[in-house]
């Protein structure tokens, strides 16, 4: 048990929120639906959020933290700079083959709310734009040029997408394959 009460409310609702919000969609999920999901009380839903889009944002939010820092976490592990790029398809190919997998949550919000919503587009970028700093960030450090970098970004997220279309994680062995070629021609 949680020694913050508070916290430990927010946690089961942001909970029950990624889940319900990215298996469903944001707009077929309603109040209520959020309400028998978390065991949460409306009334308390609507003290900790104000409206249904900060629980939107928060729950990107808490995914974007987890998400950078399992990346990271996985990478690091590898050895030695060319291996960690490598090990970022490694880590695409097991998020991919979760069973409930259903692309990026980002796009997903974007895709749903983006054009409308400020605030969830805000969040979209901004979780947009530190992914591609990590996954660029990964390939210059093992001594690529940035060109080499963002063709490896755009081989990350066509295989997000191919993953999604195709529910297969085939596509992360596809893009490293891609990769592969890739770092092979820089490297002349």
């Amino acid at each position: 048990m949680s020694d913050d009460p508070v916290r430990e409310v927010r946690e089961r609702l942001l909970d029950a929120a990624e889940k319900v919000f990215y298996a469903r969609g944001i707009q077929a999920v309603g109040m209520d639906r959020l309400r028998t999901a978390s065991g949460v009380p409306l009334k308390r839903i609507y003290q900790l959020y104000s409206c249904k889009d900060d629980v939107v944002c928060a729950f990107l939010r808490r995914r974007h933290d987890r998400m950078m820092g399992a990346i990271a976490g996985y990478v690091a592990r590898a050895e030695g700079p060319e291996q960690r790029v490598f090990a970022l398809f490694d880590w695409l190919y097991d998020w991919f083959g979760e069973p409930d997998f259903r692309g990026c949550a980002w796009m997903n919000a974007f895709g749903e709310l983006g054009p409308t919503n400020a605030a969830v587009a805000a969040e979209v970028h901004r979780h947009k734009d530190a992914f591609r700093e990590l996954l660029t960030g990964t390939v210059r450090d093992a001594g690529y040029p940035a060109v080499v970098a963002d063709a490896v970004y755009l081989l990350v997220e066509g295989a997000v997408v191919a993953a999604q279309l195709r529910r297969d994680a085939e596509p992360a062995h596809e893009a490293r394959r891609g990769a592969e070629i890739l770092l092979r021609a820089a490297r002349g």
